[in-house]
């Protein structure tokens, strides 16, 4: 912000006139000022400081516990896209988890794993393809392009048999195989389209400097298993930033609201001058983020982000593990590892949503059980949570009793 800035804050200095005699001395009453100089202006931004410190806490303390590389927590304000904490922590020089100099939110981007089964789903229900009731046959195992160069094995993070799963169960279970079926009717340009309605490929409104437009390739440059990969997280690539401002849309009501970090500037004179509400844009129709909001309540209550539930207060998110790209150009280093990406992206309260929060820890521990985005980021968000629902009083609405038991 402040070299985005740099011309407001510095202000201006001031010019001065002296007179001096032959020996280069001051000439009493000889030094007027012909320009006086002028302050700069003030930023005064939308990041809460206690909630920033908090977050910023519980993100070291998460990628210490799981021996992570490093990882990202961003909290927004779902109606005004205000940023109200941002967070990077990574490994200093002598492997210790500390707050990053760099916004990695925003100039580092990742393929998304199955948080992207959002944007799929929705799609596909926002075009009349679908409904949450619609049944496909989903097997364990698909292959796609079979008996050509293109030919591609895709499984589910379960094995299963060939089983009838409903569009809901497809996304509560996130089932990679269910959503290719789907997203087959929907087509790769209308798939393309709602990613870019969604904010994906370009950078936001914040326009910071180094901040990553992602990678969106255009849709005729799609190859082979590409074509289908995009609908449950791969083949594209997002910043931290750009993926809490999607997954908002849902929140606010089918609405994307750009992220903003400004909230006024102060002249001089200490007047502050509001800036403007960030640009809004309609993406999906309200009826199909209502129905989206009670799936993805779903994937907390019986899902798989259990470990994102809060006590009393209903949560609505996804998770995603995504594979990092290796030195080796596959998923899979030399000695063959794999390395993950996992995040959780929610808000609450799911009934009606206040703040959109994302989690994102890069590089947990591949050995454990916590490297996927249900157990190494989930956990954070509901930490987070707890301390945005105290720092900004937020009640749930009457009725809203969080999860309810399983009969």
């Amino acid at each position: 912000l402040e070299l985005q800035y740099e011309k407001v804050l510095r202000g201006q200095d001031g010019t001065e006139v002296r007179e001096i005699n032959n020996n280069g001395r001051t000439l009493p009453g000889g030094t007027r000022t012909v320009d006086g100089a002028r302050p700069g202006t003030d930023l005064v931004l939308t990041i809460d400081r206690s909630m920033q410190f908090q977050v910023e806490q519980a993100l070291i303390q998460r990628v210490t516990e799981v021996g992570a590389l490093g990882g990202n927590a961003i909290v927004l304000d779902t109606v005004t896209g205000d940023v109200l904490a941002i967070s990077s922590v990574r490994l200093d020089e002598n492997g210790v988890p500390t707050v990053s100099t760099g916004n990695m939110a925003a100039v580092e981007a990742h393929e998304p794993g199955s948080v992207a089964k959002i944007f799929s789903v929705a799609a596909a229900i926002d075009s009349g393809l679908a409904n949450e009731s619609s049944v496909y046959e989903v097997p364990g195992v698909y292959v796609f392009d079979e008996g050509t160069e293109f030919e591609y094995t895709i499984k589910d993070a379960y094995p299963h048999e060939t089983e009838p799963m409903t569009l809901h169960q497809i996304l509560v279970k996130s089932s990679n195989i269910g959503t290719i079926l789907m997203s087959e009717a929907l087509g790769v340009q209308r798939q393309y389209d709602y990613l870019k309605a969604f904010g994906f490929g370009e950078r936001t409104h914040l326009q910071l400097p180094g901040e990553s437009p992602g990678i969106l390739r255009p849709v005729e440059d799609w190859r082979g298993s590409e074509r289908v990969t995009a609908s449950y997280g791969y083949g594209f690539a997002a910043t931290s930033l750009q993926l809490v401002s999607a997954v908002n849309v849902i929140a606010n009501g089918g609405t994307y609201v750009a992220p903003r970090l400004v909230r006024g500037v102060v002249d001089s004179s200490g007047v502050l001058a509001e800036m403007p509400p960030a640009p809004r844009r309609d993406v999906l129709r309200t009826e199909v983020a209502d129905t989206m909001t009670t799936m993805m309540t779903d994937v907390v209550c019986r899902g798989t982000a259990k470990l994102a539930q809060i006590p009393g207060v209903s949560v609505a998110g996804k998770t995603g593990t995504g594979y990092k790209v290796q030195d080796t150009g596959t998923y899979v280093d030399s000695s063959g590892r794999r390395s993950y990406f996992a995040s959780f992206v929610g808000f609450l309260p799911a009934q009606d949503p206040q703040v959109t929060i994302l989690v994102s820890i890069d590089e947990p521990d591949p050995s454990t059980r916590d490297r996927f985005g249900g157990t190494a980021a989930a956990p954070v968000f509901a930490e987070i949570a707890q301390v945005v629902l105290h720092e900004l009083r937020i009640e749930p609405p009457l009725g809203d009793h969080g999860c309810e038991p399983v009969p």
